[in-house]
């Protein structure tokens, strides 16, 4: 391939999030290779605009026991249980991260959980002094209802409580403020609005469903934690629908659209949707973690194919 033709195609993916540019619109989704330098710059090298590291949250956390992850079928279903270093040892961790993706320009997401409010506030100003380019506050997982209670993103009062304990401290850092919300809600535009209005500066959407799978030969749930999150294909029309709203509802936010993306194709109807940039989590697991290339290849082809010189030509299309 030629130099100039390469740097077309680069120029044609090429997005801007919060302020942050991204060489491409694909965002590794936290938890699927942890935080290892060595494994985000791979990740980097492939095709992804930004990565996300593993959530990190205020103490070591070693996660539900196996078994944790189940292919059936028509997707995945989790419950890791957010396990993690702690916040300490993961600014030390996303430090190191950070300044191997330096010469990639592939932006560091930190992703981190807490119990309350303050707890997230806590968390962040240990997390932030390892200067990722964006913070996302996960206040939607699905599998530790045992440990923390209905989760943040269940309720406008609750979203908007975390992100203005946060907000302080990112606007004192420089550094951009994504919610992260679950899709298994009455209005999710209406939560990602009160968040917005608390502060953060875009929304990550979505986290997966809960769900439960149950083995009739034993007549028990799969999973040790008996239920946990729904991924993959069968996740992408929710994904797409909730982008839609949370467009309709905050309109010119930017939002990561990340919900059983595996192709181009895909990645294309989340853009249409509203999405600023795209979430790849499960793709890693069907396709590797060659998947953000050849997702990245894909949409170029269909760009082309169509005669769209940019992706800001298509984004929230299906709204006009």
């Amino acid at each position: 391939m030629n130099g100039a033709l390469f740097l077309g195609k680069r120029a044609m993916l090429q997005t801007t999030l919060a302020g942050v540019t991204l060489p491409t619109p694909l965002v590794l989704a936290s938890g699927i290779i942890g935080t290892s330098a060595t494994l985000l710059t791979r990740a980097a090298a492939l095709g992804a605009g930004a990565v996300t590291a593993k959530s990190a949250g205020p103490e070591l956390r070693k996660g539900h026991r196996n078994p944790i992850c189940f292919d059936w079928g028509e997707g995945l279903i989790n419950a890791v249980g957010l396990p993690n270093p702690g916040a300490t040892h993961e600014a030390d961790l996303l430090a190191a991260a950070k300044q191997a993706l330096a010469p990639s320009r592939v932006a560091l997401i930190a992703s981190i959980f807490a119990g309350t409010p303050e707890q997230f506030a806590a968390v962040a100003q240990i997390v932030l002094q390892a200067n990722p380019d964006i913070l996302e506050l996960n206040i939607s997982c699905p599998n530790v209802h045992d440990d923390f209670g209905e989760p943040f993103a269940a309720s406008c009062a609750g979203a908007a409580s975390v992100a203005a304990a946060v907000k302080p401290l990112c606007r004192a850092a420089g550094v951009p403020m994504f919610i992260k919300l679950a899709p298994n809600v009455p209005n999710i535009g209406r939560i990602a609005a009160d968040a917005v209005a608390a502060g953060a500066d875009g929304i990550t959407a979505i986290n997966t469903m809960p769900g439960m799978v149950i083995d009739i030969e034993s007549a028990r749930p799969i999973l040790t934690n008996r239920s946990g999150g729904l991924s993959g294909p069968m996740l992408r029309p929710i994904a797409v629908r909730c982008v839609y709203e949370i467009a309709e509802a905050v309109p010119g936010t930017p939002i990561i659209g990340t919900g059983g993306v595996t192709s181009g194709a895909d990645a294309i109807e989340m853009l249409m949707a509203g999405a600023t940039a795209v979430g790849v989590g499960s793709a890693i697991y069907y396709r590797g973690l060659e998947a953000m290339q050849q997702i990245s290849e894909e949409m170029t082809l269909w760009l082309q194919s169509h005669g769209v010189a940019s992706l800001d030509d298509i984004r929230g299309m299906a709204h006009r």
